[in-house]
């Protein structure tokens, strides 16, 4: 609470109601306040992100990569890949939450690598690990235990779909797509949509798309 204080008074209780709802325990509020903390820190050394008021990072990055876990039973999982993390999201907020997930970064950028390094170090991460290459390199020379990639404002789901080819270790794992409300698959990507499932995020319209390989393949 200490590291929350510093942003107002007025955030405390914005800070508190966030971990009622999201059924934080007290090390994982704490987790959180780090992390929120060494974002503000390293966006003032690079574009990181945009958002960078405390409630907009707690409403825009955390409760919208912790939206997953309302579609899906992540405590029943064993690995998840954040491909394009960029600041971390969604993999580091769901890490955060379910601290048992095996969890890999796909990020090419140098000081974004950097920085999830020392994210993990500073929350005391175990089964971590940032991949420092591309998307299609990650596919042809890893096979991690992956029930779940995600996506969220990094690459378009047609270059993700390359995970479904027959000669892929990952084509029968789930691949979820932050999308807006509007969002519409392609005629390439209809097939491969299971379901959509919208939420809000504070007053924006936001819908998760849950991909896999279509029955018929």
């Amino acid at each position: 609470m200490d590291i929350i204080k510093q942003f107002g008074d007025s955030f405390v209780s914005k800070w508190q109601q966030f971990v009622a709802d999201e059924q934080l325990t007290e090390q994982q509020a704490q987790q959180f306040a780090q992390y929120m903390v060494l974002l503000r820190e390293a966006t003032e050394q690079m574009s990181l992100t945009t958002i960078v008021k405390p409630e907009n990072i707690v409403a825009q990055h955390f409760q919208d990569s912790l939206a997953l876990g309302k579609f899906v039973d992540l405590t029943k999982a064993t690995g998840l890949c954040d491909v394009g993390s960029g600041g971390g999201f969604p993999g580091v907020p769901l890490k955060i939450k379910y601290p048992h997930l095996k969890l890999v970064l796909v990020e090419v950028n140098q000081k974004k690598i950097r920085f999830l390094r020392r994210v993990f170090h500073e929350l005391g991460f175990k089964g971590a690990e940032v991949y420092p290459y591309d998307w299609r390199t990650f596919l042809r020379k890893t096979d991690y235990p992956i029930d779940f990639f995600c996506a969220r404002a990094s690459l378009q789901p047609e270059e993700l779909l390359r995970m479904f080819k027959p000669s892929s270790p990952y084509k029968n794992s789930q691949l979820v797509y932050w999308a807006s409300e509007l969002w519409e698959p392609s005629d390439k990507l209809a097939s491969f949509v299971a379901r959509q499932e919208p939420y809000k995020v504070k007053r924006k319209k936001r819908k998760l798309v849950f991909l896999g390989l279509p029955k018929s393949s």
